[in-house]
């Protein structure tokens, strides 16, 4: 570990990678719902009810020009994030919108939905389903548009996902060894980490990893350690984490893939620095942490501190939108380019007053 950093006895095997990392401790937004909270951290602006803007993932996946046949943007288990009212892709089209996996990768009978064909339903019936289609939206679109607007972008997603054998075993878990699966840990967060990696390797640009149950409001210690009272070995929303952060990091290090994938660990808001009466911690977004990995991050630092109670940023205060602009710089995304709505009104990536973090930018 590093001198002078702490970390939480319930992170030993990310502690022994604190040179990989960069943490940021001074984190700080206004929005401490859930919807609105997410909205946030994972657009760079702040929620308005003019117009939803699109999470990472999607400007990401919107600015790559290949039709790969896995989408381009990857949701594990599912994308309902926070509240889950955040459709992710907000103003663009729908075809980068997150592909929600639908099946939990821990659970023996994962499956991703509609990757099968359905009972009856074989490849030449499904051609002829897609032709149908394909000929109402030309009817409907009157002749005179574009070839591309005749195409249904879920109906051409799904259908390049079915009838492809190497893109099903993308998600096959069963070819990792059992060694494999159990250094990322059993937890939904372990084996949804273990399939990211295997969607990483085989092009996916971006995955987003969704890990519910951290609102804890009560039952603090068993929720965040045990993971159910009495548990010899902890296996609680922290250690599940350690397992699953660090198996990664490890195994992108070793395929040599760690320096061009970035790692983003973050939630909506941190909890509050006291206690409350139900021995739990409630919404707190006035200074919380954030921890990247990969990507070209210059790791082994920590950025900014909260004050001796935990209960505002002490130094060097960062908001989401200046995280927003770091990772689109990391991502090779000019913060300032401007994208636009279906009504053709510009919009920034980042927001005007969002400033990168230059210690993040190797």
């Amino acid at each position: 570990s590093m001198a002078g950093m702490r970390i939480s006895e319930c992170l030993p095997r990310t502690a022994t990678m604190l040179d990989k990392l960069a943490i940021i401790r001074s984190m700080t937004s206004p929005l401490g719902e859930h919807n609105f909270g997410t909205h946030y951290l994972m657009t760079g602006y702040k929620p308005t009810p003019v117009l939803e803007y699109p999470t990472f993932g999607s400007v990401f996946a919107h600015s790559r020009h290949e039709k790969p046949v896995l989408p381009p943007h990857i949701a594990v288990p599912d994308f309902r994030v926070g509240g889950g009212r955040l459709n992710g892709g907000g103003y663009l089209p729908a075809e980068v919108r997150p592909f929600s996996v639908g099946g939990d990768p821990a659970k023996a009978d994962f499956q991703v939905r509609d990757l099968d064909f359905y009972r009856g339903i074989d490849i030449t019936r499904l051609d002829r389903r897609r032709q149908f289609v394909n000929a109402l939206n030309e009817f409907s679109n009157g002749l005179d548009r574009s070839p591309s607007a005749n195409v249904d972008p879920d109906l051409e997603r799904a259908y390049r996902l079915i009838t492809s054998a190497e893109a099903k075993t993308a998600f096959d878990l069963s070819e990792e060894s059992r060694e494999t699966r159990q250094r990322y840990g059993g937890k939904s967060i372990g084996q949804s980490c273990l399939l990211a990696r295997r969607l990483i390797e085989r092009g996916v640009p971006f995955v987003t990893v969704n890990n519910r149950g951290w609102d804890t409001h009560d039952n603090l210690y068993t929720r965040l350690k045990e993971g159910y009272t009495g548990a010899k070995v902890g296996v609680g929303l922290i250690p599940s984490l350690d397992l699953a952060l660090s198996a990664l990091i490890e195994d992108l290090d070793d395929r040599g893939m760690l320096d061009e994938t970035l790692i983003v660990v973050m939630g909506e808001f941190g909890r509050t620095p006291k206690l409350n009466i139900a021995g739990g911690r409630d919404h707190w977004p006035r200074v919380f942490s954030t921890v990247l990995a990969g990507g070209g991050v210059p790791g082994g630092q920590v950025i900014g501190s909260s004050d001796s109670v935990g209960e505002s940023p002490k130094d060097r205060p960062i908001t989401p939108s200046d995280l927003a602009a770091t990772i689109y710089t990391l991502l090779g995304i000019d913060p300032q380019l401007e994208l636009h709505t279906s009504d053709g009104r510009p919009v920034r990536v980042a927001p005007f007053e969002a400033e990168v973090v230059t210690e993040l930018v190797g």
